[in-house]
């Protein structure tokens, strides 16, 4: 898979790309990542990507030939990657949207700047995608938090692709809750299933378990899925097991 993060800070993405998941999906060959510095695509000596805003002059706007060019050159060796914006305009990102992007054989992210692009830009973007509702000073943090969740759910990457399946929100529900040793600290243990060897108990208390989690810490989520008949049989035993202690 090929991912491009488009930038006017290319040094933020140096740290990024060479540790953690991301570091490794690189150096395995799993993604082939490049920065594209928006002001290499600038023709003034000071290299100018922003400029002020028409109507209210208030605040910059990033300008529309860098970007446009940038395309232009990158589209004259390459084939047209699925170019992502990152905004607190567009959908809100989340685990689903995850899988999705990592279906792309190529990724573009544009980090945009200062009170945003220029809306011509918009014609070159395929979608908006924001990490929440609040506004943060560029789009660099933000495309990071997006490529690592992609760079997650690529086979390959991470090394047992189980941890994956098991994260939270993989498939809509919340992870269960973890234990390591040791078995006994400050009188709390662990529960005793998960020292018991019996591995289908133990999955079943997990699934009970991620159940449990959504509907209390997440009940919107939970509102969302679609049981499956072995999460209704583990519904039924937990409210069993409810019942017996009421």
């Amino acid at each position: 898979m090929k991912i491009e993060v488009v930038t006017t800070l290319p040094e933020l993405f140096e740290p990024f790309t060479k540790f953690g998941i991301v570091g490794r999906a690189i150096q395995n060959g799993k993604v082939d990542f490049s920065v594209l510095n928006l002001r290499n695509y600038t023709h003034d000596a000071h290299r100018t990507t922003d400029d002020y805003s028409y109507g209210t002059g208030v605040g910059m706007v990033m300008k529309p030939e860098p970007v446009f060019e940038m395309l232009d050159n990158y589209l004259s060796r390459h084939s047209r990657p699925w170019v992502v914006y990152t905004s607190p305009q567009g959908e809100v990102f989340d685990q689903r949207k995850a899988i999705e992007l990592s279906k792309h054989k190529d990724l573009m992210f544009i980090c945009g700047r200062y009170e945003g692009m220029d809306e011509r830009i918009m014609t070159i973007v395929d979608e908006e995608l924001s990490i929440g509702d609040f506004v943060v000073s560029g789009g660099e943090t933000v495309a990071m938090v997006f490529i690592e969740a992609v760079a997650r759910v690529i086979p390959g990457v991470v090394g047992k692709y189980e941890s994956v399946e098991d994260d939270s929100f993989y498939n809509d529900l919340l992870d269960y809750g973890h234990y390591t040793r040791p078995s006994e600290y400050r009188g709390m243990t662990v529960p005793e299933i998960l020292r018991s060897g019996d591995h289908a108990k133990i999955g079943k208390y997990l699934l009970k378990d991620a159940l449990r989690r959504t509907m209390f810490k997440r009940p919107d989520l939970f509102l969302k899925h679609e049981l499956s008949v072995e999460e209704k049989a583990a519904l039924i035993d937990l409210f069993m097991e409810m019942h017996k202690k009421c």
